[in-house]
């Protein structure tokens, strides 16, 4: 089906701003802008390219500061039409980059050096909806009807989001064990869900099937046959951390990986604004936080391999439990070529580190953000961040979703309604 929607929609009449090209990843290859994500020729992964070079970088920094308080303020850097921001989204983005001074003496970081992108503000409460904006103008451009995905939570709500925003059907995907509160706020934007008996990478597996049939026509999934417009999303959190930093990259990241697209993008981001002359170029450092029950790409990195072997995932972070996760390779080559690393820290660490960042900053982490505020804990204890360097760890979504967690956490006294009681409770 993927094949054949490209021959009969996409010869360069698909209005998709600066995107030129889709390009593979590996051999170089180029083909039309289409609704695929493989190369014809080495199966290498597809992604984006550009043409930017009608752009002047002072008038392009005016444009983007004067452009809406959400992602389309960086329309002109993504595979989106100019009047994107006239369309029916769910307009994500600008989210709060919290300087977490309270966080940082706990850690030892010097003053105003660490730096939280608490992503649990946007929309359905993820980063999971700078993707998925992304990809439903793809879907409008290529003329699918029905927006789909397979996903570990947080991306099956985004979808369901946006596709009612935007008047699309939607049917999405998840392993049928996830977190309850995951299940209903994807459930509520009124599509269709659907439970898959297995992990993240059956789900997948199913839906790659589901496009090359008949039973897909018609069907934009976000993830695969859309993946390299959607992946181009993650953008928008280095150009917004850059640009909140006052136009200056970071030195240091600390990354959640789970398919590792998101980190691979934002390397990518960092190097489009670094080549536009936004932001001086200089060093800076990728790290990569997992969990240990699916650390498939930590374990590579830290056994020195190029190859990342595939691990059934069994950790409370399910949003990051991909056990086989596409962009794995690539996000090694990141982190060795920017000095960076990849760790993980175990359940247990998650909940601890979830609490430190509420009780410190006020964000509730959802488990992914445990993890990278747990791995950047343990790197500074390794010494592999530098606490007199700008250190911006990622939160990309809000506790409320994964309760289950924190459940151990309650009242710390019951009292009656007295101040006898009070005292006794020992409150005062």
């Amino acid at each position: 089906m993927a094949a054949q929607t490209v021959a009969s929609t996409t010869e360069s009449t698909v209005d998709l701003g600066p995107a030129a090209a889709l390009s593979c990843r590996e051999c170089g290859h180029r083909v039309p802008l289409g609704p695929v994500f493989a190369c014809q020729e080495c199966f290498g992964p597809l992604e984006i390219a550009y043409d930017f070079s009608a752009y002047d970088t002072e008038e392009l920094r005016k444009r983007i500061e004067a452009g809406p308080a959400n992602i389309w303020r960086y329309a002109p850097l993504l595979p989106v039409p100019a009047d994107v921001a006239d369309k029916p989204n769910i307009n994500p983005g600008w989210t709060k980059l919290v300087k977490a001074d309270n966080l940082a003496r706990e850690l030892g970081v010097d003053a105003g050096k660490l730096f939280v992108k608490d992503d649990s503000g946007n929309p359905t409460h993820s980063f999971k909806d700078r993707v998925v904006a992304q990809a439903l103008e793809a879907a409008r451009a290529f003329g699918f009807t029905t927006l789909s995905c397979s996903s570990t939570g947080n991306l099956a709500g985004a979808v369901g989001a946006a596709a009612a925003r935007a008047g699309f059907r939607s049917c999405v995907f998840i392993p049928h064990d996830l977190e309850q509160g995951k299940v209903v706020m994807a459930a509520v934007y009124g599509g269709e869900l659907v439970g898959i008996e297995g992990n993240y990478d059956d789900v997948n597996r199913f839906c790659s099937e589901l496009i090359g049939d008949p039973a897909g026509e018609g069907w934009g999934f976000v993830n695969v046959n859309l993946r390299p417009y959607y992946a181009e999303g993650s953008k928008t959190l280095a150009y917004e951390i850059c640009e909140q930093l006052g136009w200056q990259l970071p030195d240091q990241l600390v990354v959640p990986i789970a398919s590792g697209s998101q980190l691979t993008k934002i390397d990518k981001g960092l190097q489009e604004l670094i080549k536009l002359g936004l932001v001086e170029d200089k060093p800076y450092k990728i790290f990569g936080a997992q969990a240990l029950g699916c650390s498939p790409v930590s374990t590579a990195f830290k056994a020195g391999h190029d190859v990342v072997r595939p691990q059934k995932p069994d950790t409370i972070a399910k949003s990051l439990a991909i056990g086989n996760p596409a962009d794995g390779p690539y996000v090694l080559d990141i982190a060795r070529r920017t000095g960076g690393a990849v760790e993980d820290v175990t359940d247990e660490q998650v909940v601890e580190a979830i609490k430190l960042l509420a009780r410190t900053e006020g964000v509730f982490a959802e488990t992914a953000g445990g993890v990278t505020v747990g791995v950047t804990k343990k790197l500074l204890e390794n010494g592999l961040l530098d606490p007199s360097k700008s250190i911006v760890v990622l939160n990309t979504g809000d506790g409320l979703k994964t309760l289950d967690a924190v459940a151990g956490t309650g009242l710390t006294a019951t009292i009656r309604p007295s101040l006898e009681s009070f005292r006794e409770a020992g409150l005062v």
